[in-house]
């Protein structure tokens, strides 16, 4: 019905326009064109042809009214047919259910919610989306891209761009019926799909896309403005800016006053976008029967500005007398026939060519192939014979006709792209529809179709119908200043150049009408801290705040002041939201996830994946800077919403790739063992909470994240005394205060509260089973206990030393730090200072590591590594701290060398589970001390399996040989040589596995040689230190030696601030290798 009304509209336009009727430009001398004729015999053939033509539209109208009968046929209700059509075109609107509410309460009255929505897939989906696809690139740049690109390569680009947009609409359907789509659009499908963060970069992305179009059509409607209705309207040189601004602002106060006046123009431009298809179809197929009379003007091969001269000849005849026309007066110095002209006019000759040859003219040959070329370029008609001025002249350049920028087929793809924008309109509405999850599939890719079918066939026309170098002509300056595709459009131009002026005036007051709410409903989400005060604005809910920053944004394309330039970055960020969709729908379909159960069927992960690569390529092909700068656009707005963004859980697709990857990475880690480089303190840190059930130390969370350069793991644990069904909600806040703290802390990781009947049994089970798979802890992090000494038989000592056997026995590394509240704060900075390593055993590295690891972090970077080790009085104290430097050296590690000397009695007691004799150790440096040519022959990394567990012993044979000792820098061959050489070695000589701590009480522990001595060397040398780091001997064998071994290391940390006991897991945790 609608056809047939814009058929009967064509059909009583005043038959005196004819196809010749200048603008208001022109000379009103086109009464000449039939000077001579048979006039009567012109009238009856022109009655025949319109006769023949109004069959013939009469015929295309039945038969797309059967087409959409089949299409929409739940369009038709109880309703009769004739009266619901107008009733739902009357009513017509492309604004959304929430712009239509901000309208309701403007009136002051609230219209009674109607609980069946009223829209149909061809009021709701499908013309929304023509109305916003079609627009202001095809009637104003559409007939220049396919004269300069030529026909294939523009039905290239057409392709490309269209298969981009069906693709993407594929991905849109199976996620817009995947469930309800409420007002947003893209950027609820997008941000639910993949998360807030990218949710909110592509929805901006998507806001500043849709901005940018208001500017397009503005551009767009100024130009029309200037150049075909008023050209004679100059203000300012910056004619562009000056009308687009004063546009701008009159749109915006339209909007803001009231989107209802908007919406009831929404008829009038979508009835202008169909009145011009169809005048340019009627056109094309006029042109079969008589092409238009509109000519173009050649001299020699360059054209023209007809616009300045009525005819196309240098001499004319009147009265029987020769004289120059107004053409010669502009190439030459007097209008005399003996005047000097310009050298090229002089040379060629005026030939003048019909603009329009027709369908059967033959001159689509002639536009198959580009002509590119740079700014500036005549346009030339290559066929014609030509002569150039040896001596080329620039004065007379402003009578030709210049392609005003340089062409190649990149920009033409940018600037073609916005044509096929707008496939979103369908699913921003999909609250409006009566059946959404049927109607926007079947809308929005019948709307596409359509489009791409138009495109393509007016790309075919244009270059079957127009000349090329009026194609060309990107303003029409060869055909008096006509809009190329109005001299191919019939009755008359100003169809064309009416229904572009409205069209683009609609598609601009709908860009400033849809971007305010898509900013408004991402701020009011609150994922974006900085945007919520565009949350907010008049009392109906009309985002005033949002629509300034809008329309601000917007004036910075309209400064831009080029169209060309403006579409490029327009593509940009349709492209990028549309390439969000394609991975949203693709992402769902691989993770397979249970709520993933979309109506639309016809989907699948490799067109997705497709249609994601095409436009990502599209992006690049427009403008690779253009698109750089929009993925940094969008990858920083993700990272800020990611680290200052409000946390919302939407149940989004990367939160399901995020388990996916997770459980992949678990597996494969469990494939084979850890090797020794890639070893790092993966900890887990047994704290207690205090009675209001707050963690007791928060600085042994603060010293968890400055250990934390490795990047390893952290869970953070504690345990409740009791049972789990009545400690339950106390178990839940205190895990609730232990992550506040955390956060304080700044320690990123895990956090688990558990109820066990006893602490020790708890801490058992944390050391057994946290963690999972290849994410399990190797280093338990734990403060010393302080009051252990107040009861003998205290649960404090008890609990910490089986802690420590559990830990041995486990295979994990320990570290015991005393004075933790002493421990500097996170933003803490110290300024100088030491850390200290007293190397008295060995323990697979971790001594060395854990000072490496601190430095890395801000508030220990500017301390220095000192490493102290004890010799004996008969070593060779200098060439041990040579070799100690070269053994240091090779590990990569600055660190200043000490060697203290003590008597063997000093550090007797310190002979047990794998303790080196200080000239065993001598020995072992000075095997670092091999030739070049060796190493390179016989080193290779060390195998784990050959690293003898500490905790791994034959406890039912006491008497038994002790396992190898096993240093980072020896080779398997100095190993077995030297083992061969301590079979006859005394006992003593030996390691004592397990000290008899039993046989010491707490007076003999007080004067222990051993913890004194070397307590009066540590607190000498370190007593300044930052931080202390010494060897922690093993746990008593019997539980009978527990004070006496709690006594020995209080003893050896008198008199020190911050200390860290670290006892190794019983593997290499550092190598010398790459």
């Amino acid at each position: 019905m609608t056809c047939c009304f814009l058929y009967f509209s064509l059909f009583l336009i005043d038959e005196s326009h004819k196809e010749s009727t200048p603008f208001i430009n022109s000379n009103n001398d086109g009464g000449r064109i039939y000077e001579g004729k048979n006039m009567a015999l012109y009238e009856v053939t022109i009655t025949q042809n319109l006769c023949r033509l109004k069959i013939g539209f009469l015929f295309s109208l039945i038969v797309i009214f059967f087409f959409l009968h089949f299409c929409f046929q739940e369009e038709i209700d109880s309703t009769p047919m004739v009266a619901s059509l107008l009733s739902k075109l009357a009513n017509y609107t492309n604004l959304t259910q929430g712009v239509r509410e901000h309208e309701e309460a403007e009136d002051g009255v609230r219209r009674v919610a109607v609980m069946v929505p009223q829209m149909g897939t061809f009021i709701g989906v499908y013309l929304p989306c023509m109305q916003n696809i079609l627009g202001v690139i095809l009637f104003l740049r559409l007939t220049w891209i396919v004269g300069t690109a030529g026909i294939l390569e523009s039905f290239a680009i057409v392709s490309m761009c269209c298969i981009c947009t069906l693709l993407t609409a594929i991905s849109m359907s199976a996620i817009a019926t995947n469930g309800v789509v409420p007002a947003g659009g893209s950027y609820y499908m997008i941000s639910r799909s993949l998360g807030p963060e990218f949710g909110g970069a592509v929805g901006l992305c998507f806001y500043l896309g849709t901005t940018f179009a208001g500017s397009l059509y503005i551009l767009g409607t100024i130009e029309i403005l200037l150049m075909y209705i008023v050209p004679t309207a100059t203000v300012h040189k910056d004619n562009m800016r000056v009308y687009g601004t004063c546009c701008l602002l009159l749109m915006a106060l339209v909007v803001f006053v009231g989107v209802k006046y908007v919406n009831k123009l929404a008829l009038v431009f979508l009835s202008c976008v169909v009145l011009s298809i169809m005048a340019t179809y009627a056109g094309a197929i006029k042109t079969l029967i008589e092409p238009p009379e509109f000519s173009v003007c050649l001299l020699g091969n360059r054209s023209l500005k007809n616009e300045i001269f009525p005819s196309c000849a240098k001499t004319e005849v009147v009265k029987n007398i020769s004289v120059t026309t107004d053409l010669w007066k502009h190439f030459c110095d007097s209008e005399y026939s003996n005047a000097t002209c310009d050298e090229f006019f002089t040379l060629n000759n005026l030939t003048e060519i019909p603009a329009i040859p027709g369908l059967l003219s033959g001159v689509i040959k002639d536009n198959l192939w580009s002509n590119y070329g740079p700014a500036n370029m005549e346009i030339e008609k290559k066929d014609l014979p030509s002569q150039s001025p040896q001596i080329p002249s620039n004065d007379r350049n402003q009578y030709f006709v210049f392609s005003d920028i340089a062409t190649y087929f990149t920009l033409l793809v940018g600037i073609y792209f916005p044509s096929v924008t707008g496939i979103m309109a369908g699913s921003n509405r999909s609250g409006d529809l009566r059946d959404a999850q049927r109607s926007i599939p079947i809308g929005t890719i019948l709307a596409i179709l359509t489009s791409s079918f138009l495109y393509m066939t007016f790309v075919v026309l244009f270059g079957a119908c127009i000349e090329g170098v009026v194609l060309r002509d990107k303003f029409g300056f060869s055909v008096k200043k006509t809009p190329v595709i109005g001299v191919l459009a019939w009755p008359s131009p100003w169809v064309i150049v009416i229904g572009s002026f409205f069209s683009c005036c609609g598609a601009a007051l709908q860009s400033l009408t849809g971007a305010p709410r898509l900013l408004q409903a991402i701020a009011r989400d609150g994922i974006i801290p900085f945007l919520q005060v565009f949350g907010h604005g008049k009392t109906n809910g009309e985002p005033t705040w949002a629509l300034l920053l809008t329309v601000g944004i917007c004036e910075i394309g309209i400064l831009i002041a080029s169209l060309d330039e403006v579409a490029p970055i327009l593509s940009m960020f349709f492209l990028m939201c549309y390439l969000f969709v394609n991975l949203a729908c693709a992402v769902q379909t691989l993770l397979r996830t249970p709520n993933w159960r979309p109506r639309f069927k016809f989907y699948h992960w490799t067109l997705s994946f497709l249609g994601m690569s095409l436009c990502l390529s599209l992006m690049f092909i427009c403008s690779w800077y253009y698109a750089l700068i929009a993925i940094v656009i969008a990858g920083c707005i993700y990272k800020y919403i990611e680290y200052r963004g409000a946390v919302k859980e939407w149940g989004d697709g990367i939160r399901g790739l995020s388990l996916n990857a997770a459980r992949y990475a678990l597996i494969r880690l469990e494939e084979a063992p850890l090797h020794t480089k890639n070893w790092r303190p993966q900890v887990l840190v047994l704290c207690k909470l205090n009675a209001d059930l707050e963690v007791k130390h928060p600085r042994l969370l603060s010293f968890t994240s400055q250990l934390k350069a490795g990047k390893g793991l952290t869970i953070v644990c504690s345990v409740l005394e009791g049972t789990y069904m009545t400690r339950k909600e106390d178990a839940n806040l205190g895990e609730t205060k232990m992550k506040v703290t955390m956060a304080a802390e700044r320690t990123k990781g895990f956090s688990h509260v558990i109820v066990s009947s006893s602490l020790r049994d708890g801490f058992s089970i944390l050391i057994q089973s946290a963690g999972l798979g290849g994410m399990k802890h190797n280093a338990v992090l734990m403060a010393w206990p302080v009051g252990w000494r107040q009861a003998r038989d205290s649960l404090a000592r008890r609990n910490f030393i089986e802690t420590v056997r559990e830990t041995t026995e486990a295979n994990q590394a320990l570290l015991v730090a005393k004075n933790i509240d002493h421990f500097p704060k996170n933003q803490e900075r110290l300024k100088e200072g030491a850390i200290d390593v007293w190397w008295i055993v060995h323990d697979g590295g971790l001594l060395m590591l854990l000072p490496f690891l601190l430095m890395q972090h801000k508030v220990w970077r500017k301390c220095k590594m000192r490493i102290f080790t004890v010799a004996q009085l008969d070593d060779n104290s200098i060439q041990m701290k040579k070799d100690l430097q070269v053994f240091l050296y090779h590990l990569r590690l600055d660190a200043e060398v000490e060697v203290v000397e003590m008597h063997d009695s000093d550090i007797s007691a310190f002979t047990y589970e794998k303790t080196l004799k200080m000239e065993q150790r001598s020995q072992m440096l000075k095997e670092m001390q091999l030739s070049r040519t060796e190493r390179e022959r016989e080193a290779q990394l060390i195998h784990d399996r050959n690293t003898a567990s500490h905790s791994v012993t034959n406890e039912k044979a006491a008497g038994a040989t002790p396992d190898r000792v096993h240093m980072t820098w020896t080779k398997d061959k100095l190993l077995n040589e030297r083992n061969k050489h301590r079979e006859g070695m005394a006992v003593k000589d030996m390691f004592n596995m397990k000290p008899e701590w039993e046989n010491l009480n707490q007076s003999n522990v007080r004067r222990m040689h051993t913890a004194v001595k070397l307590n009066e060397v540590v607190v000498k040398k370190s007593k300044d230190s930052q931080l202390v780091l010494l060897n922690m001997p093993g746990p008593p064998k019997n539980k009978k030696g527990d004070e006496n071994y709690m006594e020995f290391l209080e003893v050896l940390m008198e008199g020190l601030d911050r200390v860290l006991l670290v006892r190794g897991g019983g593997r290499e945790v550092i190598t010398i290798y790459s």
